[in-house]
């Protein structure tokens, strides 16, 4: 069985939310092509997808299930605005470029069902522990994704230009984010797939988990 203690990492590595779940993957891989776009987003969806699920935490566990997933997409769409007036102010560029995506990210799976299905569940000290390593493990396969992309298809870090030999300049365009996605995917559940045989062989907890 799993322990509590260690299922509170589960979001960063054991249960990632887009390489293990696939949730949220459309804005990695039309968006996750550039570290300036890339940015942007993690702040939209740290800021949102925390306060939301934090504030929505408080709606009576008494209410239908279809009752509060309407209060807690209200809720994330007020959220929203004041996230939205901030990244006009420190990344105007960006939001005109990645277009629907930048709302979209204010009815994520985690508002959405994993507020109700996991994290509604938790104590809300465990909850907030548990959440924030779920936002950060979208965070992380966000910049490596953007990172790789845009130092392989447009020869630039950041916006500045590096000694690249070899450029795929198809790994900037939605299809080369589809693919290099679907290849950190099954990277990523080689190396879990690994490390939870290691774990059974040595008489490990098995904190990682698997679907």
């Amino acid at each position: 069985m799993k322990n509590k203690k260690t299922a509170v990492f589960d979001g960063l590595l054991g249960d990632n939310t887009v390489l293990s779940a696939l949730m949220v993957i459309s804005p990695v891989i039309m968006c996750g092509s550039t570290l300036m776009n890339a940015v942007a987003l993690m702040y939209a969806f740290s800021a949102i997808t925390f306060f939301s699920v934090l504030i929505g935490s408080f709606v009576p566990k008494r209410l239908p299930y279809a009752a509060k997933i309407i209060i807690r997409a209200v809720i994330a769409s007020i959220v929203y605005i004041p996230v939205r007036t901030v990244a006009r102010e420190f990344f105007p560029d960006v939001i005109t470029r990645v277009g629907i995506y930048f709302p979209l990210l204010a009815v994520n799976s985690l508002i959405v069902v994993q507020s109700e299905t996991k994290f509604a569940r938790m104590k809300r000290g465990t909850m907030i522990a548990s959440l924030v390593f779920y936002i950060l493990g979208f965070d992380a396969v966000m910049a490596v994704t953007a990172f790789v992309r845009e130092l392989l298809a447009y020869g630039t870090i950041n916006g500045r230009l590096v000694d690249a030999d070899t450029l795929i300049s198809g790994l900037g365009l939605p299809f080369g984010g589809f693919i290099f996605l679907g290849l950190l995917c099954g990277l990523y559940r080689k190396v879990r797939s690994v490390i939870r045989r290691e774990n059974s062989e040595t008489g490990g907890d098995g904190n990682v988990s698997g679907n």
